[in-house]
């Protein structure tokens, strides 16, 4: 299980890494472009016919002019245009162009105790998924009946054959309790049942935890976000820009706590009724194998007490 934390884990940061990565801005032009767009702009057809005439005669140089004049006005638009400004450039950097982190950021401080109990809910939920699959493919209903009917036989040390070394919850606790049942049956079958039912319902408590714990760290995100946007109502130039702000911020935080806190009761509940249903097998099977083995035990007495009476008597012959 160490491993598959290990493995979970790994992969939340891989993801996030690769979340936190935002494409790269399309670049229209290098950093010297704007010195060479003039210059691409200047040899385009209908400039070129004003260049001409003025060497050539001069009274078409009077007219061209005007049209030189006219391209040199002309021409840098298109560089202006073509160039990006700085508040773009510094607005679309690592973090400025991805909705899911521009909405952490705006989510205020409280965000970074939230995305930790998701990291943590989402390990436990992929924890329990991988090891309630491997209990169920563990499961060997066939071997437990084999086990019960081999009991019913009279055959202790076959059913403890076929119980050794198997996987299944309810086959180990078997084993325990017939490997001693000499000594103390009931007590060996509660305390394997008890060690199955704590390994089933790890890391539950953990869940229970965030489920709580997320909506109370949303509300405070609330909170936090209300005193924020209210701290702006003195000054008037910021007043609009900082509530709708701080009223963000809060819905955002807030928002991010119920989600967390649905997505963690979901997988909680299920789990919780899967534990619940182990429960029941391990005490419909300690049952069973308390009644099969204690009517073999007293039928056992019934034999010994009916073979006694005729033994004494035989000695007093």
């Amino acid at each position: 299980m160490k491993t598959s934390l290990i493995i979970c884990l790994s992969s939340l940061a891989l993801a996030l890494t690769l979340l936190a990565q935002s494409p790269a801005a399309p670049q229209t032009s290098p950093p010297g472009a704007p010195a060479t767009s003039p210059a691409a702009g200047a040899p385009v057809n209908p400039a070129a016919p004003a260049q001409l005439p003025p060497g050539a005669t001069a009274p078409p140089a009077g007219a061209a002019a005007p049209e030189a004049t006219v391209t040199a006005t002309l021409s840098p638009a298109p560089t202006a245009s073509a160039s990006p400004s700085p508040a773009a450039e510094a607005s679309g950097g690592v973090l400025g162009s991805n909705w899911l982190i521009d909405k952490f950021r705006k989510g205020g401080p409280i965000m970074w105790p939230i995305l930790i109990v998701s990291i943590i809910g989402l390990t436990v939920v992929i924890e329990r998924i991988f090891w309630w699959t491997g209990r169920w493919f563990r499961r060997d209903p066939k071997r437990i009946e084999k086990v019960f009917t081999a009991i019913e036989q009279n055959d202790v040390a076959e059913a403890s054959r076929l119980s050794r070394g198997s996987r299944d919850p309810v086959l180990r606790m078997m084993w325990n309790g017939l490997n001693h049942q000499h000594a103390s049956l009931q007590g060996a079958l509660q305390v394997a049942a008890g060690i199955e039912i704590k390994r089933a319902g790890r890391f539950l408590v953990v869940m229970d935890t965030l489920v709580t714990l997320a909506p109370l760290l949303g509300l405070l995100g609330t909170i936090t976000g209300l005193i924020r946007s209210f701290s702006f109502l003195g000054n008037e130039e910021l007043a609009v820009q900082a509530v709708t702000g701080g009223i963000a911020e809060a819905l955002i935080a807030t928002a991010c706590g119920l989600g967390i806190a649905i997505f963690a009761l979901i997988p909680f509940n299920f789990f919780t009724s899967r534990v619940s249903n182990l429960e029941f097998e391990l005490q419909t099977a300690a049952t069973n194998l308390e009644v099969m083995l204690g009517s073999q035990t007293a039928a056992r007495e019934l034999d010994f007490a009916a073979q006694a009476p005729s033994s004494g008597k035989g000695s007093s012959i």
